[in-house]
């Protein structure tokens, strides 16, 4: 196997979670050591970073690279051209926009002083909608096949989990949970706070697990 991959960025097909379409380079080439995907606004105007803070974990850095974009950071607007490096801590709300078309920001991020944990959103991603609709049964069928192809990522088996607790199906719920949780710790700390488990979280497997 060789020691390394090249990709044309255009050559990574885009997913969607119902929000900013995104090209999961991180997933494309198998990287576990940091996070890093690209968003494109193929038109002037498109949001291409969904608004969001990273309040509890992540920094980012930002490349523009290619065309321009208008970044807002906790309400400042900041032009951004082709080549701009635009760097984000935790509690930073941040969003950007398209001023050209196919406008492309890369993104790099990780939780300071933790090793990089892959979750799996990119896997999930296109089934978001779908959760999001209230199709849990759907979702969690097609989640269970995510899963035997990727079971490494937890966060798949975490959102089966939900779907499943949602659709009424107790004991799958509590299964794909307690696998989550086997991969992450942090699983167990989202199950408690998690209203998708309210069904379920009177089981005595539900409070064995969460505590």
């Amino acid at each position: 196997m060789s020691g390394y991959a090249v990709a044309h960025l255009d050559e990574i097909d885009e997913i969607s979670d119902g929000r900013c379409p995104s090209r999961p380079v991180r997933h494309h080439f198998g990287i576990t050591s940091f996070g890093v995907n690209a968003w494109t606004g193929h038109e002037a105007g498109d949001r291409i970073i969904n608004e969001h803070d990273e309040a509890e974990e992540n920094e980012e850095l930002y490349l523009v690279q290619r065309g321009r974009a208008t970044f807002v950071l906790d309400g400042e607007r900041v032009d951004a051209p082709a080549g701009t490096l635009v760097f984000a801590r935790p509690g930073v709300k941040r969003t950007a926009f398209a001023e050209e078309p196919e406008t492309t920001i890369i993104a790099v991020g990780g939780t300071p002083g933790e090793a990089y944990e892959p979750h799996g959103y990119e896997v999930w991603a296109p089934l978001q909608p779908l959760y999001e609709s209230g199709e849990y049964a759907e979702a969690a069928d097609r989640g269970r096949e995510l899963i035997e192809a990727h079971p490494e990522y937890a966060n798949v088996n975490y959102n089966v989990a939900c779907c499943e607790s949602l659709a009424g199906r107790k004991a799958e719920a509590i299964e794909h949970l307690r696998l989550a949780i086997e991969r992450t710790e942090r699983c167990r700390s989202l199950a408690a706070e998690d209203s998708d488990f309210d069904p379920i979280r009177d089981e005595p497997a539900f409070k064995e697990l969460v505590g």
